[in-house]
């Protein structure tokens, strides 16, 4: 019999790592339901680009996808304003994100987003859904200044018209690899951005904007 010239030791060894790699690279989902209601959920911190008190905490909600609890943005900021809710204890240079939302009140925006590379408050990307403009974009959020980013193929083209429905439940998803993006909504995959200004990797987390008041489910990420 021909010998390849590796013992069986690595072998082992080889398998055992390829093991543990791929347990660790399967995708996390937080569903908020174990978590104390009435505050921020443990792992995650409440912040905002912009002025004014964002107001994160977990809730009951009996239409949530996952029962009985959802992720609630219940803070009015100013217009120009966008509370944050980041995960802290992950972080992603390449992968996807993806969240259950539902846009339950507000009269400037009914936003819901979600962020990735995150840097600092002042420095990530936002693909943001939007009820009142049944519209999806993705945006850069580069030094506190907020900047669409233009479809691949379309100069001067940046988002796509996107029934969002205000009431009701729907998902938002992204997937980033290096400095190409792909936005999906309910599974259907909408638009590609290409954007190179964030490159490391960085946090991840959820976003509304101004007066929006949005419920957030099922919080999913991981390599892809």
């Amino acid at each position: 019999m021909k010998s390849f010239g590796v013992s069986f030791p690595f072998i082992t060894a080889w398998l055992v790592l390829s093991c543990c790699s791929s347990l660790a690279a399967e995708a996390s989902t937080i569903t908020f339901d174990k978590m104390e209601t009435g505050k921020t959920p443990p792992g995650w911190v409440a912040s905002i680009t912009g002025q004014g008190k964002c107001i994160w905490t977990v809730e009951l909600d009996a239409s949530a996808p996952s029962q009985p609890k959802v992720l609630k943005q219940s803070g009015q900021v100013p217009r120009s304003s966008f509370p944050l809710c980041i995960k802290t204890d992950a972080s992603l240079q390449d992968g996807f994100v993806e969240v259950n939302f539902k846009p339950v009140g507000g009269a400037i925006d009914q936003a819901a987003g979600l962020v990735w590379r995150w840097q600092d408050d002042q420095n990530y990307y936002v693909a943001r859904a939007n009820a009142l403009e049944d519209n999806v974009v993705l945006y850069k959020v580069e030094k506190g200044r907020r900047q669409a980013l233009d479809i691949v193929g379309q100069i001067g083209g940046y988002g796509q018209k996107q029934k969002i429905p205000p009431g009701k439940w729907s998902r938002l998803r992204v997937s980033f690899h290096g400095p190409d993006f792909q936005v999906q909504h309910d599974g259907k995959v909408l638009f590609a951005v290409r954007d190179a200004t964030f490159k490391t990797a960085g946090k991840l987390g959820v976003w509304t904007k101004a007066d929006s008041i949005t419920l957030f489910d099922d919080f999913k990420y991981g390599p892809e």
